[in-house]
């Protein structure tokens, strides 16, 4: 049984795919929800190596995660409020400083408490997907070499075997990492390294291996590390993960998820487009091959020109920071991903960085459409998770971007449902059909 939708016409002046009023269908089985990340979310996250990060001196994060939206104490009130709007599924993290604080030692407390969360998703109806790494690694990691050591595979498998062993009872989904290629574009945009010994140029590097006792250029933290070294040993990591994850619970569906850009070239950029498909999108992909499914994640298409990133066209719609919304990414992306690696998908982020809740709805309404036309073009999409559940900490650009279906208040904590909240929640309840 499927419903069958229609695309809404989209919130710019014309349809630039020519995709208006084509018919679209979600399975009745299909997961619809929303994500966080432990790091963003819960606060005090203080063994992890992005809590190092903000409170070296100078960093160039803009502020310290702090208690972040306190989702550490209050995910059950959460839980049950993304379950009132409708939603069946929650895609969360663990966080693994928090887990094994040190090497080899493991938290008791905390792999409980992360099993209370997983019993609070059962009992408000979400299906729960945990991601076992987004993005924080555990300060004694990146001492020992961090995402550019030959240890991390056999290390993060480890974590990964214990995390299934204690919790592999209450979900069937796994991520294993969340974005290994973000670092990829970001190196290509000047914001993460490419080579281990521009590490000293930045002092965040600098005061963070000083606090280390390592080299600066030893600090390869996983999200900002662009290296090809980073590129193998989180392949390693994410292979391995997989192997320890089916050897505890064989039937565990198991994947990693994928930060790959809807490349577009502007005039002289096609060589450059080209590069980056192949190293920040088809490689990774590859990779996936034999896995369970693949998640998706785009936010917005990259135009790059010659040398670099080229700005957006004239009469473009744009958000409050002047950055293009481009919802037809999500569509683009999977195709791509089905094309290069025959393996189910999951759509783990999608979303939409604005003040202008008006624009984050209407981005909702034509993205999530997209989605279902690769649905009813026979793309086996199983899910679509919008980013994020709440506003909330955006790693080195702080509290500033808004990219949350629900605000939360910097100094009460208290959460106010959006309009988006409201029409998401329409859509799950539905299964797609309030879009036709």
């Amino acid at each position: 049984m499927t419903n069958s939708t229609r695309v809404l016409s989209n919130t710019t002046a014309t349809d630039p795919l020519g995709t208006a009023d084509v018919p679209v269908t979600f399975p009745e089985d299909f997961l619809w929800g929303t994500a966080t990340a432990s790091h963003q979310v819960e606060g005090g996250n203080v063994g992890n190596d992005v809590w190092l990060y903000e409170h070296v001196t100078p960093t160039m994060y803009k502020e310290s995660s702090a208690d972040a939206c306190d989702h550490y104490h209050r995910y059950r009130e959460d839980i049950a409020l993304l379950a009132s709007l409708g939603l069946n599924a929650y895609r969360f993290s663990l966080e693994w400083s928090r887990i094994e604080p040190a090497e080899g030692e493991f938290s008791a407390v905390a792999i409980e408490h992360y099993r209370d969360m997983l019993r609070a998703c059962h009992e408000h109806g979400l299906t729960p997907l945990v991601t076992y790494h987004h993005f924080t690694s555990p300060q004694w990691l990146i001492a020992k070499g961090g995402w550019e050591s030959d240890e991390t595979p056999a290390l993060f498998a480890r974590f990964a075997r214990r995390v299934t062993q204690e919790l592999g009872d209450l979900f069937e989904t796994a991520c294993t990492m969340n974005e290994p290629n973000l670092a990829i574009l970001l190196g290509e945009l000047g914001l993460a390294e490419k080579d281990p010994a521009d590490r000293v140029k930045n002092p965040t590097w600098v005061g963070a291996g000083r606090a280390l006792g390592i080299p600066a250029e030893q600090v390869a933290g996983f999200q900002l590390s662009a290296t090809e070294k980073s590129f193998e040993v989180k392949c390693a990591a994410h292979k391995a993960a997989v192997a320890a994850i089916k050897a505890v619970k064989p039937t565990m569906r198991v994947g990693w998820t994928l930060a790959n850009s809807d490349f577009h070239a502007a005039p002289g950029g096609e060589e450059r487009v080209a590069r980056l498909i192949e190293e920040n999108n088809l490689r990774y992909l590859r990779v996936s091959e034999g896995d369970d499914f693949v998640g998706i994640q785009t936010y917005n298409r990259t135009l790059l020109g010659p040398d670099g990133p080229a700005p957006a066209p004239e009469g473009s719609l744009l958000n409050p920071q002047g950055e293009e919304i481009w919802p037809w990414a999500i569509g683009a992306v999977i195709r791509q991903a089905w094309d290069t690696v025959k393996v189910p998908i999951i759509v783990t982020e999608n979303g939409l960085n604005t003040a202008d809740d008006a624009q984050r709805v209407d981005f909702l309404r034509t993205a999530i459409a997209e989605v279902g036309k690769c649905v009813s073009d026979g793309i086996p999409v199983g899910g679509y998770m919008c980013w994020s559940a709440m506003d909330n900490f955006e790693w080195i650009f702080g509290y500033g971007p808004k990219f949350g279906i629900i605000a939360v208040d910097r100094v009460t904590q208290e959460r106010t449902l959006k309009e988006s909240a409201r029409v998401l929640g329409e859509i799950a309840r539905s299964n797609g059909a309030v879009l036709a």
